[in-house]
């Protein structure tokens, strides 16, 4: 759903709210450009609306009482809609889900009014937009999937099983390999991944997802 030449770009505000809603809508009813169709106080709300109205883009908060953003978000992935995420939230475990459940953009509720309407206007435009911190995020990200990869499998079973809290017998037991090579695998492991012990390994797995 892209914005057609002379045309308002449409917008749905879910957030639970009412004040955050009001000052949204008070601001965006200035801009000549924007219109907002619709407010809902709930994920739920927010889907049954975004059906209804079919705006062009949706500001979605991610904490809210009932069905939550990330949710809501991935209800609605694969139907056009193009998802600004608007929260206070600028934690891994409320980017990246929100990012994996389909959000096209994803700012702050700091963030100025007008940087609020630049992004939807990008949105709309079919250019995503992030918060800087969120940015740094993904580029770590990508740096830390990066380095993973120059993981023998074997590398990847150890530091698997150091997220799931294995001791270095453990691991050796698991794999039917001797300790010594225990030892050597983390070595490498803490070499590639540029970590200092196999705390910061075992945090390292669980934080990313390597424990599965």
């Amino acid at each position: 759903m892209y914005k057609q030449e002379g045309e308002k770009i449409s917008v749905l505000i879910v957030d639970d709210h009412e004040m955050v809603r009001l000052g949204l809508r008070s601001y965006l009813e200035t801009q000549e450009d924007i219109e907002v169709v619709a407010e809902a106080c709930d994920g739920q709300e927010g889907i049954d609306l975004a059906r209804e109205y079919q705006p062009q883009v949706i500001l979605m908060d991610l904490v809210m009482d009932g069905m939550d953003g990330i949710q809501a978000t991935r209800e609605l992935q694969g139907e056009g809609f193009k998802i600004v995420v608007l929260t206070s939230y600028v934690d891994d475990d409320k980017v990246f889900p929100a990012l994996e459940a389909g959000a096209y953009s994803y700012i702050l509720k700091t963030s100025d009014a007008e940087d609020i309407a630049k992004c939807i206007r990008k949105a709309s435009e079919g250019k995503p937009s992030f918060e800087g911190q969120v940015t740094k995020l993904m580029m770590e990200r990508r740096e830390n999937e990066s380095a993973y990869l120059n993981l023998t499998n074997r590398e990847k079973e150890v530091l698997r099983l150091l997220g799931k809290g294995f001791t270095n017998q453990e691991i050796a037991d698991e794999l039917y390999i001797g300790i010594k090579t225990v030892k050597t695998h983390v070595s490498n492991i803490l070499d590639k991944l540029e970590l200092k012990d196999r705390t910061q390994a075992a945090i390292y797995a669980k934080d990313y997802g390597y424990t599965n």
